[in-house]
């Protein structure tokens, strides 16, 4: 048998601490954000079963006992509404597509967000709820903004989603077969082992399987991001693959700061920075919301759909549609004293980007391809928590009793400047993760080595 030449000796060692350096990077990132993404895991797979969950919980006030041949015109429905709740103003109606779901008013009342729901054939208000008790309300803010809210919530939640990417891409790599692959172990899961092998192979195993699957559920995520979010929306717009300026119908694209996300909720991705005209001729009586939902039926605009209110003597009314499916998104401006339609935006007019985010986005919440599309996410979010708990429970069992039992680190400084040069490439790609990395290294060079005590606990 030959020995090893020193060539080969120089290789195995390079790979090997290319292994520890790469183990080193998945174990912090995975000790840091492990609880953070349990939380987005557990309240996405909560929302994507948002239909049902709510369906089942307001059943008296989403539906109606029975059904007749023709509803009350919106314009009725709504005085039932300012009747029932005096003071009260509407900012908002969805007009929905089942037959036996009541309308639901969005108002202010006492400045609180509070949902009404009318009986669109008697015109009974069924009863209201404050959207803040919303449970979908409370998973929405838990999911984003780990329920305590504001922007270092927000930026943290999406810090998580940024370093779960590279856990993922760590992962493959540490997982990826050196020698000779065994299928137990690689692609199976030696499900007789006992102690860390066990949960090893409950973390890798599933880890490689689902691998392209969560990768696929994070990036479509993160056009809703803060940072993300604002980068892409930029890039969109910058090459004009995102809305397209011809959706205006009427005169020059207008020169506003306001965009529609600012005036309406449930508007589609695409369409949330189209800026928003302004209504002329306000000598004139307003129209009605009759008149607007004559226009969105004439404009062959799908139910489910809402229209946002003016807001002020110069407002617009929006109808927007992002509830159905993708390729039924409309997004319209219409003047509130002529009708004139000034915006109309379907998916249709949405370039390459705004189109693939679209259909992203709908993937995301489970709405693409109905409850097959909702089962597979699900799956996902268990298999996310799984590998979260296995990895903590794996690290539990092999971490000394003084000691994070982290990895040990690779001596050889070539490795661990090209390792750091790649995250630092991809924190140029997702900017959180790049400050991120900088902060580490900083306090790594400067605080961890001169605390003897903590750099013995860090390994």
């Amino acid at each position: 048998m030959e020995n090893p030449t020193h060539q080969d000796k120089g290789k195995n060692q390079t790979r090997n601490g290319l292994y520890q350096t790469m183990w080193r990077w998945h174990f912090y990132a995975g000790i840091i954000f492990a609880p953070f993404l349990i939380i987005l895991a557990f309240s996405g797979a909560a929302y994507l079963f948002k239909p049902q969950i709510e369906s089942y919980m307001y059943q008296d006030l989403y539906y109606v006992e029975e059904t007749k041949a023709t509803t009350l015109s919106v314009n009725a429905q709504a005085e039932k509404v300012r009747e029932e709740y005096p003071g009260a103003s509407i900012s908002r109606v969805s007009i929905l597509d089942e037959e036996d779901r009541t309308t639901k008013f969005s108002t202010m009342q006492d400045g609180q967000s509070v949902s009404v729901f009318v009986d669109p054939y008697s015109g009974k208000v069924m009863g209201d709820l404050p959207v803040e008790k919303e449970l979908m309300t409370i998973f929405v803010k838990l999911h984003s903004e780990l329920l305590v809210g504001g922007t270092v919530a927000n930026r943290m939640v999406e810090l998580a989603a940024c370093w779960a990417i590279i856990l993922i891409l760590t992962g493959l790599y540490i997982w990826w077969p050196r020698n000779r692959a065994s299928i137990w172990g690689t692609f199976l899961p030696r499900l007789r082992s006992k102690g860390r092998m066990f949960w090893r192979d409950m973390h890798a195993v599933p880890a490689f399987w689902l691998s392209i699957g969560l990768l696929v559920l994070i990036l479509t995520g993160l056009p809703w991001s803060g940072v993300m979010g604002e980068q892409i929306n930029r890039v969109a717009t910058a090459t004009n693959t995102g809305y397209p300026a011809f959706s205006f119908s009427f005169g020059p694209k207008p020169e506003s700061v306001t965009v529609t996300k600012d005036v309406a909720e449930d508007v589609p991705w695409a369409a949330e920075n189209v800026p928003v005209p302004t209504s002329e001729n306000i000598q004139y009586v307003p129209l009605t919301l009759n008149d607007a939902a004559g226009i969105a039926e004439m404009k062959d605009v799908q139910e489910p759909y809402s229209i946002s209110m003016p807001q002020g003597e110069t407002g617009v009314f929006t109808i927007s549609s992002s509830h159905s499916k993708p390729f039924d998104n409309a997004t319209l401006h219409v003047d509130q004293y002529s009708g004139a339609v000034l915006t109309d935006v379907r998916y249709a007019d949405y370039g390459m980007m705004g189109k693939a985010i679209t259909l992203g986005i709908a993937l995301h919440e489970g709405k693409l391809f109905g409850l097959a599309n909702q089962l597979v996410g699900l799956l996902l979010c268990i298999g996310l928590i799984g590998m979260m708990v296995s990895s903590l429970i794996m690290w539990r069992k092999r971490k000394p009793e003084n000691s994070l039992g982290a990895p040990g680190r690779h001596v050889d400084i070539k490795i661990k400047r090209a390792v750091t040069i790649i995250m630092l490439v991809l924190g140029l790609v997702m900017p959180l993760v790049g400050i991120s990395i900088i902060v580490v290294l900083i306090l790594d060079k400067l605080v961890f080595v001169r605390i003897k005590r903590l750099k013995a606990w860090l390994g």
